[in-house]
């Protein structure tokens, strides 16, 4: 069992050195899942799998490395932002906003020190961000039931063990009728710098003539110079979404000038969303969209030839009111990812899961995240598991 176990461990951390090479130098720009194999891999005499939530047009077990960029920031979602998140309340969404913020005044529905100090466990309210997911459990009101709902074991997928009779029968694990509570869909790590994708300071459209420069490095001379003087006058611009719904741009010319450019002087962008990865329950978290949006942004990305890569889609899927409303947080780019990693060994009966949260802003990218998830039981079928147990890792049948 002692043999069984170290070599798990260095299974895992073999499966982590591999999620680890996926991402390196990737500038941003989220690994293709087709060129990134997470199901059954084979390392040494066992194998590991990478679990992820399943899609809306998924059923069953799904794996992959998931961007962090694709949830919403505990630490920067507004309080009506965190109240769409499913099963969510006004009064939890104000305490979590009341948890992170450096104050002590109580807001509209949030709870600060004085509701903590009355527990049997005393303590106080944190008055700063969050460091880490679970860390919700400290915030009034914050349940498992809400957390995880019924996928108590963390894998995107309600078990046999954690069906009852309200969900009997309900087939589609990703038709959003069966509830797996809040954990997949937020995070506490995603952010990005304010830089162009090899690290050098982007031009502020909102300052300065420099921009004619930047325009000149994707566009002709006289394009730009005819650019320049819409830009002028169109200043400010509140985010990207707008200055390129204003500017005159076309998006394929806007595809070729936007990593040079930002509307924001913030070094770092901390809680921005992933527009190309955020599933729908994130994106009908966002300023003025429905689910309706949420469909019409995830159509959009999925159709033949778009460029995840291009912000300029998000504004030609939705009106333009709504489109930059959602540019204050839209982004296309994903520095921080998860894998949880699940190390199997060649007899199929042993195995380890970890979860791992890696930030890609450095090279090599540092593991910012670990933890044992082994405790929560095998989180894949029984009949995977049966079949393992009778060799047929070993025999190659999987």
């Amino acid at each position: 069992q002692m043999r069984h176990g170290r070599n798990l461990r260095r299974g895992a951390h073999g499966a982590l050195q591999y999620v680890i090479s996926r991402l390196d130098g990737r500038h941003g720009v989220p690994p293709v899942e087709a060129d990134t194999p997470c199901e059954c891999v084979t390392l040494g005499d066992g194998a590991f799998w990478i679990l992820r939530p399943p899609r809306e047009d998924e059923s069953g077990f799904a794996f992959g490395i998931v961007d962090e960029s694709g949830k919403l920031n505990l630490n920067a979602a507004t309080v009506d932002a965190l109240t769409q998140l499913p099963n969510m309340t006004s009064d939890v969404a104000g305490a979590i906003q009341d948890w992170r913020d450096a104050d002590s005044t109580v807001s509209d529905n949030g709870a600060e020190s004085e509701a903590y100090l009355l527990l049997d466990s005393p303590y106080t309210c944190k008055d700063a961000p969050f460091e880490s997911v679970e860390e919700l459990f400290l915030v009034k009101g914050v349940t498992t039931a809400l957390m995880f709902g019924q996928d108590l074991n963390r894998n995107g997928v309600i078990d046999a063990s954690e069906t009852d009779a309200s969900t009997a029968g309900l087939a589609d694990l990703g038709s959003g009728g069966v509830d797996r509570g809040i954990w997949h869909w937020v995070t506490v790590y995603s952010a990005e710098p304010n830089t162009t994708s090899t690290g050098t300071p982007r031009v502020n459209v909102n300052e300065g003539n420099e921009i004619g420069n930047a325009l000149r490095q994707g566009l002709s001379q006289e394009r730009a110079n005819e650019v320049m003087g819409m830009i002028r006058r169109g200043r400010p611009y509140r985010n990207m979404i707008d200055f390129y719904l204003r500017s005159g741009l076309s998006s394929s010319e806007f595809s070729a000038v936007a990593d040079q450019l930002t509307a924001r002087r913030d070094p770092v962008l901390s809680g921005m969303v992933n527009m190309a990865t955020a599933p729908r329950e994130v994106l009908r978290c966002l300023p003025g969209l429905d689910d309706s949006d949420a469909a019409a942004l995830i159509t959009k990305r999925a159709a033949t030839g778009t460029d995840l890569t291009n912000l300029a889609r998000v504004a030609d899927a939705l009106s333009p009111e709504k489109a930059v409303a959602v540019g204050d947080v839209a982004t296309c780019r994903s520095y921080q990812y998860s894998a949880d990693i699940l190390a199997v060994s060649g007899d199929g009966r042993a195995f380890k899961r970890y979860r791992a949260v890696i930030d890609t802003r450095s090279t090599p990218p540092k593991v910012v995240y670990w933890k044992d998830m082994t405790g929560l039981g095998w989180p894949l079928s029984s009949e995977l598991r049966a079949s393992l147990r009778q060799g047929a890792l070993r025999e190659g049948t999987i």
